[in-house]
């Protein structure tokens, strides 16, 4: 019985046939070389997508502090697609100074000003009323076209329905020079015009 069985069962199996082997190999060929094709494709584009990542980290960073000042801003004073120019309160000794003040120190009034084009924002803090002078700072470069500053002064806002409001778009362009450009945008109304009146 055990003869016949090992017969039945070895009738059948003849292994694999010359073809056989040609075309599964062939197959295997093509599917490791569209594995490697990937592979290839996502360590090239790595460097880009951390690029990408580092500049837009940076950008939310200067936007977070833009926001912040303008939050605990006085009056808008300059507002232009390139320029946005606000009396604000800053932790500096003096107007300027960059000389941070004490925690038990009260902040002081300045005229801060943002500037952004030719691919770069910058910062410059004057004395309240002062429009112009002071030492720019860059604080970011490397942005695209399409950065800038929109101003509402309305009674409120009909965008937002908050009065005061400025709306910062900073365009990050593509790190491989691509046209997929990305837009961080924020914006914030400045809380204290009231106190101001």
């Amino acid at each position: 019985m055990i003869a016949a069985t090992r017969r039945r069962l070895g009738a059948g199996e003849a292994g694999l046939t010359l073809i056989e082997l040609l075309v599964a190999s062939a197959m295997g060929v093509v599917l490791m070389g569209g594995v490697v094709t990937l592979m290839i494709g996502a360590v090239r584009s790595q460097p880009k997508l951390s690029q990408k990542n580092t500049n837009v980290q940076t950008v939310r960073f200067v936007l977070e502090r833009m926001t912040r000042e303008l939050r605990t801003g006085i009056a808008v004073k300059e507002a232009k697609p390139s320029t946005v120019s606000f009396e604000t309160y800053v932790r500096s000794s003096t107007c300027g100074a960059g000389t941070a003040r004490p925690d038990s120190s009260p902040s002081i009034k300045c005229q801060v000003r943002y500037t952004c084009e030719a691919g770069a924002c910058k910062r410059t803090e004057t004395s309240p009323g002062v429009l112009t002078g002071g030492t720019a700072v860059t604080i970011v470069k490397g942005l695209g076209s399409g950065t800038n500053f929109t101003y509402c002064a309305a009674e409120p806002c009909a965008a937002t329905a908050e009065p005061s409001y400025v709306k910062v778009n900073l365009v990050i362009p593509s790190p491989g020079g691509g046209t997929d450009a990305t837009t961080i945008s924020d914006g914030a109304s400045l809380r204290n015009a009231t106190l101001a009146n």
